[in-house]
């Protein structure tokens, strides 16, 4: 479905990504783990078309979105969340979900996604009509994934979910991302709790210093004498 192919990307003249490849199948759940600052988010945000590559390819469904702009990689399918979800605090939960419909002109089909979104969150259903500024923390994170679905898509970038969330709340996050692979969303994750990350996701590579540096079944990586040492605090 995905595929980065020795991608370079950066913010001006400071490089962030060098000789980034990795891939994505349908209906995986995959997670980029790794340290804070060596370009897991910029990793995202390169593939949704915020950042643009100096080098390499990206390539989604067959065709390359390296040039293409942002809003065009969405309609193609690709939805992201980032890790403060950009909800707009003074609006209800209903008209920030509505916005992330704003590409879908089948206004029948709109009403549908929505119909099915509010049944896989039945909390925010509950909170349809109350301000997004008003919900919890764990309640504004599954708004912006709602969101994030809001416009169909097939492949979700979603940045850092479980960022200020208690344990508890993070664990129903995971298994609501979980939950969306079981309903045919392929799932692309950027987190630093390296733990339950791979307790939950099928595959993962590990980014270090711009750069993968390891990448294996979840299993496998759980296994591994760097990750164990250097995410896990097991010796």
């Amino acid at each position: 479905m995905l595929k980065l192919s020795k991608v370079n990307a950066g913010y001006g003249k400071l490089g962030v990504l060098w000789d980034i490849s990795l891939s994505v199948d349908q209906g995986e759940f995959v997670a980029l783990i790794g340290p804070n600052g060596v370009g897991k988010t910029t990793t995202l945000r390169t593939i949704a078309g915020l950042v643009k590559p100096t080098a390499g390819e990206i390539v989604y469904m067959g065709q390359r979105i390296d040039a293409k702009q942002p809003q065009q990689i969405t309609r193609l399918g690709i939805s992201f969340v980032t890790d403060d979800g950009c909800l707009f605090s003074g609006m209800t939960v209903y008209e920030n979900l509505s916005l992330g419909a704003y590409s879908i002109r089948d206004k029948g089909k709109a009403k549908a996604i929505l119909k099915d979104v509010l049944e896989l969150f039945p909390r925010l259903a509950e909170r349809k009509k109350q301000s997004a500024g008003t919900l919890s923390g764990g309640e504004r994170k599954m708004l912006a994934i709602a969101r994030g679905l809001m416009s169909s898509p097939k492949l979700m970038l979603v940045d850092e979910p479980s960022l200020g969330l208690a344990p508890k709340l993070v664990l129903a996050v995971f298994e609501t991302l979980k939950e969306l692979t079981k309903r045919g969303v392929t799932v692309l994750l950027v987190e630093q709790n390296v733990n339950t990350t791979l307790k939950i996701v099928d595959r993962a590579y590990v980014l270090e210093q711009g750069q993968i540096s390891l990448e294996g079944s979840s299993s496998e990586l759980l296994k591994n004498e760097h990750v164990r040492k250097s995410y896990l605090g097991i010796v």
